[in-house]
């Protein structure tokens, strides 16, 4: 019996001591759980700026993280994944702007996130790493996108696949000259306005928006049954495009050439003709900048307010184009009021120059077109006549005819 006591207390002793040794293991881990938790990274302070054409993607981070990102397509989107890290974000930050159409996010796995950001069509990413906070604790992850073609796109989704090399693509002085069937020149044509933004009205109630349109559509038609082009149109229907919105659909499209119609009025009534505008800082004239600035107010006259919190990207839109692609749109400008000349009359001095956000793509060879003034009862006259835009769109179809195929003189 006092064998079998001393066992039992033995036993209790022994159970005892596994329960503390438990206890403390259990201790253990959950410091160490605690630890590991404390250890994970928080992302926060989601921030997106710019426009259609660039937008930056700044998220901040209490350490230093380890992203990796990949591009998916149908739709375009940019996936960035992060170990180590829990989001801590507002959804509020991440209302759709610029280039960016959604963001979503959530966890990939018990100790990692996931970011998706869809953009509205294809894009490169110009820029992405982590750099530590001047002023304060932390890192922040900088991601800047640019529009950019279905080919910039794909080409980068090889080099994805292939986890090394460089993207290049084809400058459009290469293209000029050179159409083939494979490779045929395009063309994105601009119909001025649209949706609740009606520009000009004349006298007679003719709206702008409705004339370029048809216009465009009738320029588009006749491009299309030459076969050595493919057209491409902003819009084929009433709809409100943003002036970034525009650019984008060029530059995606990958365009050897962008050219946006309008009708404006002026407050002389006896003045009409037709006028071509190529993009400059400095306007040429008070009229030409006057027109630049009504043209600009497009966004904010439907409603839209235009954010500049990152005005590198709005003066990026001037800086980045280059002498090239300026020559070129001065080329076709002269080549079209050459064709123009014999069709259509013509204001003095035709060849103008503003600041017309519409034609700042930095690749897109780009004019602006006034095919005449609304406020003039003769050119609203003329506007409204399927017979006078069908010849006037033949004399534009000439121009480009010969622009694609290089005969046109560069000029200074």
């Amino acid at each position: 019996m006092a064998t079998t006591a001393f066992r039992q207390a033995g036993l209790r002793a022994g159970k005892g001591a596994i329960l503390a040794l438990a206890a403390s293991l259990l201790a253990v881990f959950f410091a160490l759980a605690g630890n590991a938790h404390a250890a994970k990274l928080a992302a926060r302070d989601y921030k997106m700026a710019g426009d259609a054409l660039h937008t930056r993607v700044v998220i901040n981070f209490d350490g230093e993280p380890d992203p990796r990102f990949l591009l998916l397509r149908a739709p375009h989107r940019l996936v960035i994944d992060l170990p180590e890290t829990r989001l801590v974000l507002d959804p509020k930050e991440l209302k759709p702007r610029g280039l960016v159409e959604g963001v979503r996010y959530g966890n990939l796995d018990e100790q990692s996130s996931r970011l998706i950001i869809t953009a509205k069509g294809p894009f490169t990413v110009e820029r992405f790493e982590i750099v530590p906070n001047e002023n304060a604790p932390g890192y922040r992850l900088i991601a800047d996108l640019s529009a950019a073609s279905d080919k910039e796109f794909n080409e980068a989704l090889s080099i994805q696949a292939e986890t090394t090399g460089s993207t290049t693509t084809t400058p459009k002085g290469d293209r000029l000259g050179k159409p083939s069937p494979d490779d045929r020149f395009i063309i994105v044509i601009d119909p001025g306005h649209g949706g609740i933004d009606g520009g000009a009205e004349g006298p007679g109630g003719t709206v702008e928006k409705d004339v370029t349109l048809q216009f465009a559509t009738e320029l588009r038609d006749q491009l299309r049954k030459d076969g050595r082009y493919q057209v491409f149109m902003t819009r084929e229907g009433d709809e409100f495009l943003r002036l970034d919105d525009r650019v984008r659909i060029a530059r995606q499209h990958d365009a050897d050439l962008f050219l946006s119609i309008h009708a404006d009025t002026i407050r002389l009534k006896g003045i009409r003709g037709a006028t071509v505008y190529t993009v400059s800082d400095k306007a040429s004239d008070a009229d030409a900048k006057a027109l630049a600035d009504r043209e600009n107010l497009s966004d904010q006259l439907a409603g839209i307010v235009i954010e500049e919190e990152d005005h590198e990207v709005s003066d990026i839109l001037v800086d980045l184009i280059r002498r090239e692609t300026h020559n070129f749109s001065i080329r076709f400008a002269r080549s079209l009021l050459d064709e123009l000349s014999t069709t259509v009359r013509l204001i003095n001095n035709p060849h103008r120059f503003a600041g017309f956000r519409v034609l700042k793509a930095p690749d897109v060879p780009s004019v602006l077109v006034e095919l005449g003034y609304l406020s003039n009862p003769k050119d609203e006259e003329e506007l409204r006549s399927p017979e006078w835009r069908a010849k006037v769109a033949a004399s534009v179809a000439q121009a480009i005819s010969d622009f694609a195929s290089g005969t046109t003189d560069v000029g200074g």
